[in-house]
């Protein structure tokens, strides 16, 4: 499991870049002007920190994501649940219910997910 840090900022940007990939770096400077209000050198910074962290790559003017969004997120949130709930989905989901409601639809997704996994298990 990878480890990466980073700010929101960041991650505003890597969305940015997993909802265009491929962009050419050009493009990725109007797109970050126009979402962000950005400066072309203010682009390729973030975009520089985040190809030396491994998340990102810039091949000929191109960029994409060495890191699946999804993966990406998946990791985060297991971090969460293990630095604030000592790795206990159920506590987290305790934390998470107490204060938020499920709706009905949410039930049944969560349900189903866990009908899956028994079935994976069996």
């Amino acid at each position: 499991m990878f480890e990466m840090e980073l700010g929101a900022v960041q991650e505003r940007f890597a969305d940015i870049v997993w909802a265009n990939e491929p962009v050419p770096s050009g493009e990725l400077v109007k797109i970050c002007e126009k979402e962000l209000g950005w400066k072309k050198s203010t682009t390729y910074t973030v975009l520089r920190k985040l190809c030396e962290k491994g998340l990102l790559q810039n091949e000929n003017g191109i960029v994409t994501s060495l890191i699946a969004r999804d993966d990406f997120y998946s990791v985060k949130s297991e971090q969460i649940i293990e630095n604030s709930y000592e790795g206990s989905l159920p506590a987290f989901i305790a934390a998470f219910t107490s204060r938020k409601k499920l709706t009905g639809d949410e039930v049944k997704e969560i349900q189903k997910m866990i009908d899956a996994f028994k079935k994976r298990e069996d």
